[in-house]
This record gives C-alpha cells, sequence and structure tokens, in this order.
C-alpha cells in the first residue's frame, strides 16, 4: 500500500484538494490516504470540510486571534512533524501557495519524504504581489518532487527553473472539478438579499477583495468606480462578501455602506458561492480562484490587481487585468455592460483551467510513479 498524506489548512486549499481526496479514496486497493489539516483558516475550512463530507485524520487546529505568519509557520511545522514522524507516509501532497503549503512541504523534506505539489508552477515574478503566496510557490517548488501543474504554462514555468520534465504533469485545476460538482441549476440561496434578487432581470456584479498589497487607497479607489458604475446604470445590483479582515471592511463601509443596489453581505460558504458565480453577469475580483472558477461559468472576470500568476486566462480572454485604479476599473466595467459582443467574447471563450478531471488525473499519475499501475497519465490539453 502507498500511504499519502493530503495537507491543507485554508478555505481555498480545502476547495482544492476536496475532489482529489474523494478520487484517491476510490483507490484503497493500492493507496491509503490520510488528511492532514493545520486549520490556518478554521470557520472557513470547517465550512469546506463538512460540504464534501471530509473528516480529517489529524487537526493541528493552529488558527489564532489577530495571529501572523511567524506563529503560523512555527504552529504548522512543529504539529506536522509529529504527524509525518508518525505516519511515515510516502508521499506528501500540498495545494498551491499558502502558508501551510510550504510548510508542509519544509517539513516533508526534514524528514525526506517525498512531497507533490497540486497547481504547480503558478509565477507573478513579484516576490511581493501576492505576498506572501508568490514566494511560498516558488519554495514549494523546489521542495516538491511531483508538480501537478494545471497548465502548459505553468509547466514552462518550471521548466524554465531547472525542474525535470519528467516530474511535471499537466493536469489541469482541481479547482473547477470542485465547481462542476457543486453548482446545479436550481439551487435555492438561504440568504435573504441573495434569495430577493431577480437574477433573470438584473444584471448582478459579484465584488471580492482581500489582498493586502490592495489594502487602503487601492481598494477605496476600486469601490469609488463600483458605486460610480452602480448609479449609473438601474438594473445593476452588486453582491459584495466583504472578507472579516477588519482593515478591509472598515473601508468598505466608509466607501459602500448605506448605497442602493450595493449588498454588503457576510462571506459565503462554497456552495452558495459557486452557485452565485453562476447566477452573476461579470466578476470583479483580486483573488486568484476566481480567475480559473468564473471562466468554468461563462462569467467575464475584471481582476483587481496589477500583476496575476494565472496569464493563462488573460491570453485566453476570459479575465482582464485592471489594476485597481478608479479610472480604469469604472471603464472596463462600463464597457462589460454596454458591449454585448465584447461581453459575449470574453463569456464564450474557452477556459484554459480545467474539464473537471484533474483529479483523476493526479492520481493515474501518482499510480503510475509508484508502479501500481503501467498505465501513463494522459496530459489536460484544452479544447
Amino acid at each position: 500500500m502507498l500511504k499519502v498524506i493530503t495537507v491543507f489548512g485554508t478555505r481555498p486549499e480545502a476547495i482544492k484538494m476536496a475532489p482529489l481526496v474523494k478520487e484517491l479514496a476510490k483507490h484503497r486497493d493500492g493507496i491509503d490516504c490520510k488528511v492532514a489539516v493545520t486549520a490556518q483558516h478554521r470557520e472557513m475550512l470547517d465550512q469546506v470540510l463538512e460540504l464534501f463530507e471530509i473528516a480529517p485524520d489529524y487537526d493541528l487546529d493552529i488558527m489564532r486571534r489577530q495571529q501572523s505568519l511567524f506563529d503560523i509557520t512555527s504552529r504548522a511545522l512543529t504539529g506536522l512533524q509529529e504527524v509525518f514522524q508518525k505516519e511515515k507516509p510516502d508521499l506528501v501532497l500540498v495545494h498551491g501557495d499558502t502558508t501551510t503549503t510550504f510548510v508542509a512541504a519544509l517539513a516533508a523534506y526534514y524528514l525526506q519524504i517525498p512531497v507533490g505539489h497540486v497547481e504547480a508552477g503558478l509565477r507573478t515574478r513579484d516576490k511581493f504581489s501576492p505576498f506572501p503566496e508568490e514566494i511560498n510557490r516558488h519554495l514549494t517548488g523546489v521542495l516538491a518532487d511531483l508538480h501537478f501543474a494545471p497548465t502548459a504554462n505553468a509547466k514552462q514555468n518550471l521548466l524554465s527553473e531547472g525542474v525535470s520534465g519528467e516530474s511535471i504533469y499537466v493536469t489541469g485545476n482541481t479547482v473547477i472539478d470542485a465547481l462542476l460538482a457543486t453548482v446545479r441549476p436550481d439551487y435555492v440561496f438561504a440568504d435573504q438579499v441573495l434569495s430577493r434578487i431577480d437574477y433573470g432581470s438584473r444584471r448582478v456584479l459579484l465584488v471580492t477583495t482581500h489582498r493586502r498589497e490592495n489594502l487602503g487607497e487601492p481598494m477605496r479607489e476600486i469601490y469609488r468606480a463600483l458605486r460610480e458604475v452602480t448609479e449609473s446604470y438601474d438594473d445593476v445590483e452588486v453582491i459584495f462578501p466583504v472578507h472579516k479582515n477588519p482593515l478591509v471592511r472598515s473601508v468598505v463601509e466608509e466607501e459602500l455602506g448605506g448605497q442602493n443596489r450595493i449588498h454588503l453581505i457576510e462571506p459565503l460558504d462554497y456552495q452558495p458561492f459557486a452557485n452565485l458565480i453562476n447566477c452573476s453577469y461579470l466578476v470583479l475580483s483580486d483573488s486568484g480562484g476566481l480567475q480559473e472558477e468564473a471562466p468554468a461559468l461563462g462569467k467575464p472576470v475584471l481582476v483587481l490587481r496589477n500583476t496575476t500568476e494565472r496569464p493563462e486566462a488573460v491570453d485566453a480572454g476570459t479575465v482582464r487585468l485592471v489594476g485597481t485604479g478608479r479610472e480604469a476599473v469604472a471603464s472596463e466595467t462600463r464597457r462589460l455592460l454596454e458591449e454585448h459582443e465584447y461581453y459575449g467574447k470574453m463569456a464564450n471563450a474557452v477556459n484554459p483551467y480545467g474539464d473537471g478531471l484533474a483529479s483523476k488525473r493526479i492520481v493515474q499519475a501518482i499510480k503510475h510513479k509508484f508502479g501500481i499501475s503501467k498505465e501513463p497519465m494522459q496530459e489536460f490539453c484544452p479544447s
């Protein structure tokens, strides 16, 4: 039996790793899979675990009020050392770019355990954008033995850094697996604000902001643009699940509080959020994951950042990188609201991030690598 431990600690990681955990469980004839969570984010993580019915074998529960990166790093490293020494896994699987991801890879390396990196190879080449995710990605890539790149572009990034091509597998992104399994055409929102909106006659702009580099004046610029656009179109409604960071919340309330047709709501669980994407007309966000998720549902995305580690979406035409300036955000939003051909071109562009089969590919690659199966993985290629 091949013993695999899957490690994650935040809501985005959990969403993207849940389909892989489920797929690994289907191969119990050759794989013994266990799940360890750091709970770097407690409440948001638990929502996803409940939705996908995943019961962790180990829960480090490291989250504390006002925790720093130093706190997360030290507590996760010590906790994972104990888990790995007890279980002695043959492979540790981590995802993406969080502090949990980097620390799990480091702990595995210290104990000379192979590391598989899911969503490998994303790069902005700016170590402070996004912070600290860009460096977490780089460091995890250096430590990893198997690199599960979501796209051919991510593979090229790894090759350019000297990673052996034999250790890189282009799989598509597991977030598409999770999304397609969650969205339903008959979904009914429990939230009173969301349930009252007529999605057939209203154009809903879904907005999220949380990046550290956008705190302060950049966020104010974004919110002023939103207010300006909403006042100009009577059929536009803004749904804004506001991040729990008090530095974000204070600016949101100052700039958007009490505005007509701008609905400030609490962060949503994954299931209603995924279905809200599906009901939206347009997404404006500084999130990384939404650049992959929204195009899978035919929703254009305006990225409220100056850099992106997902250039495939820009090249494919499913997203536009607009920055945080008030004029640029307002102008691009107006264009998508007014120019139907332009909107249609973005909405109908081929999503370069996946087809819902990434988890199956990753498991097949692992089985082939460790001699459980003779059949090699067939790489993902957007149609």
